[in-house]
């Protein structure tokens, strides 16, 4: 490994440096990061040399954590790569965690769990934890608790003329609202203090569905129809996955198309397997999760796959869900569409529906459902699977508001990105956070914030 320190800059990698693949490489595989300088960052002294060096340079500069939301290829400028930023601590007592911006969910997990708390993480304890809050972080407590970004307390930024910030409610109003959903664009983050709350255990898990033998839009409609009137406490996801005749499955997987419904309760378990009654009658169930679970084995909810991998994908907030539109959606992904394409549509609503006593950029709050598409690339070419999200996406426009940034994937490549972008938030919340990027970042330093054109 081939590292030159810089002094106060900290360590440099470019192409030629026996490091350099390693530190460029990330979750998402599909999309290449070629950038002219590589800055693994271990302090925020590192941080501020690599941000000054930049500007003085006229590098523009990508941050990034676990590499999970590569938005594209890119090429030149300054990668500041912030995974060695993980430290987290607990405070029990005021109930925050601190958590360094190259921590992942599984850590801050870990952490608050001897306490009796935990933190409002993702379905995938792999992803970088800080990146995914700034964001607005859809997690699995979401209806109990709201977003991630709700409950974040103050956040530490490195602008774009290096200053060190510590940014509240009361130090930068304007700030604070725009990082607490909008957070990528504006500086370097390299830590955040948020809210944990007071759970153990859950009710979770998920009842499976053979999508052959049961029709999915039938699945849907009584899933749909489930959702309604149910308690905040309950936060669902429905899931069609149609699995490849392929031999590097497991032979109980090849040329399946499984219809699963994920579950986190955080009520009574009695209550939960009473509230899940309906579902069981809708058909045959094929596979059956649902147990109480520590808070800790939360990710085995979803069961999602912790090898880096390529894909690409994009979403949909919907006021609600026309049930021939979602049964047509189903049709065109499943087992007969041109490439692997994984269908999540999450309830919304309860406290992700509400404003946090802080206001923040989370944008589309009246949204009853989030419908994400998700599609594997190994194999497949991108440009394939954009023009098949054009004929899908498509069918949800009547009842669309936007979209969500934690899911947005693949977004720099292909024509129509800047219109996606846009969508991103709408036309109010772009003016104010145009504004914030034109007063902490206005050379445009910060790659990541095309949310924040027009």
């Amino acid at each position: 490994m081939t590292l030159r320190n810089v002094g106060t800059n900290g360590v440099v990698l470019e192409a030629r440096d026996s490091a350099y693949a390693r530190e460029t490489s990330g979750f998402q595989t599909g999309f290449t990061q070629r950038p002219e300088q590589v800055r693994p960052v271990a302090s925020v002294a590192e941080v501020v040399g690599a941000v000054t060096h930049a500007r003085e340079a006229g590098l523009p500069v990508r941050v990034r954590a676990t590499g999970h939301g590569t938005p594209g290829n890119s090429e030149g400028g300054m990668l500041i790569s912030t995974r060695r930023l993980d430290e987290v601590r607990i405070d029990p007592h005021a109930r925050v965690a601190r958590i360094g911006a190259g921590a992942r969910w599984s850590q801050v997990i870990e952490a608050a769990a001897p306490h009796g708390l935990a933190p409002l993480s993702g379905s995938s304890p792999g992803v970088g934890a800080v990146s995914y809050t700034l964001g607005g972080g859809l997690g699995l407590l979401g209806r109990s608790w709201g977003y991630a970004a709700d409950h974040v307390r103050s956040v530490d930024l490195v602008t774009a003329g290096g200053e060190q910030l510590r940014v509240t409610a009361d130090s930068e109003p304007e700030l604070f609202w725009g990082l607490r959903g909008a957070g990528h664009g504006f500086g370097v983050v390299t830590a955040l203090e948020t809210g944990l709350v007071p759970v153990t255990h859950v009710y979770g898990g998920g009842l499976s569905f053979d999508g052959r033998e049961t029709d999915p839009g039938a699945l849907l409609r009584a899933w749909t129809g489930w959702t309604a009137g149910l308690p905040d406490a309950m936060s669902s996801t429905f899931a069609a996955l149609p699995f490849p005749d392929a031999p590097m499955l497991p032979p109980a997987l090849r040329g399946r198309y499984a219809i699963t419904v994920r579950v986190a309760y955080t009520g009574d378990p009695e209550e939960g397997a009473r509230l899940m009654a309906p579902l069981r009658a809708v058909g045959p169930v094929t596979e059956d999760t649902l147990r109480t679970i520590p808070y800790t084995g939360s990710g085995h909810i979803h069961d999602e796959p912790d090898t880096p991998h390529a894909y690409y994908g994009d979403n949909a907030v919907v006021r609600d869900l026309d049930p021939a539109a979602g049964a047509e959606l189903l049709a065109l992904t499943g087992p007969d569409a041109p490439g692997m394409t994984i269908t999540q549509i999450t309830h919304l609503g309860g406290a992700l529906g509400r404003e946090p006593a802080v206001p923040n950029a989370v944008p589309y709050r009246e949204g009853r459902f989030l419908v994400r598409l998700l599609s594997m690339l190994q194999g497949t070419d991108p440009a394939a699977v954009r023009a098949h999200y054009a004929r899908v996406l498509p069918l949800l426009a009547p009842s669309a508001l936007g979209r969500s940034l934690n899911f947005a994937f693949g977004d720099a490549d292909g024509d129509g990105h800047e219109e996606r972008a846009r969508a991103l938030y709408g036309s109010h919340a772009r003016g104010r956070l145009a504004g914030l990027k034109k007063t902490y970042d206005p050379t445009g330093l910060f790659v990541g914030s095309r949310h924040l054109d027009g």
